[in-house]
């Protein structure tokens, strides 16, 4: 159970964050999460066997570490678009390249709002880590930034994205780099396609309802 106070924050992030969601759609202000994740990659220390009739493929259960990657990925919700991007590392330089990346996707967009959780790399002063003083004011003025609160990411629906993209495409062994980019690309292009939306049904009032264990009792006097 979480201090009264620290109850009292994270109510306010949760709503604050259910109420950008409940906005409606508008292109010249939309709705972008964002969210990242690491991938091992793995080579095959023996050639599969491929599929025949009656057998099926065959994989040798050793295998080679080949160092990580990381996952960039935005996801417009409304529109049913996300890009991945996949970096080296996630340190606050490749955060901000990552969002300077999203902002010029939104040429025409006057101000993009942007869902984020807690991750210490996630702040606008990452901007001025990466990039020279104008610039790294001309791209935080871009942006409306709204943070899920600690111990809630799953407010962000970047993250039930990436659990899409674990589960359809890098749940098995991905063994470098050219290849991993390749099937993301793959993937991104078919949920694009298909403009595959995240159907949200959580609200303000069904927090009210259903956390209500997490709002702080006020005593009258």
């Amino acid at each position: 159970m979480l201090p009264p106070e620290q109850n009292a924050d994270f109510v306010c992030a949760m709503e604050d964050v259910l109420e950008v969601y409940q906005r409606p759609y508008d292109p010249r202000r939309p709705v972008v999460c964002f969210d990242e994740q690491s991938k091992q990659l793995t080579k095959e220390t023996r050639q599969p066997v491929q599929a025949a009739p009656g057998q099926p493929k065959r994989v040798d259960y050793e295998y080679e570490r080949n160092g990580t990657a990381n996952l960039f990925l935005w996801f417009e919700p409304l529109a049913g678009q996300r890009y991945v991007k996949v970096t080296d590392r996630r340190t606050t330089r490749d955060f901000a390249e990552a969002l300077r990346d999203l902002i010029a996707g939104y040429p025409m967009a006057e101000n993009i709002v942007l869902v984020l959780d807690n991750l210490n790399t996630h702040k606008p002063a990452s901007f001025y880590d990466a990039f020279a003083p104008d610039e790294a004011r001309r791209l935080i003025d871009r942006l409306e930034i709204h943070y899920t609160p600690k111990h809630g990411s799953w407010l962000n629906m970047a993250e039930t994205e990436l659990s899409v993209l674990t589960k359809q495409c890098l749940n098995r062994r991905i063994p470098d780099q050219p290849t991993l980019i390749a099937e993301v690309a793959a993937w991104q292009h078919a949920r694009n396609t298909a403009r595959c939306r995240v159907d949200w049904q959580f609200t303000t009032r069904d927090a009210r309802t259903k956390l209500k264990r997490l709002y702080p009792s006020i005593q009258h006097g």
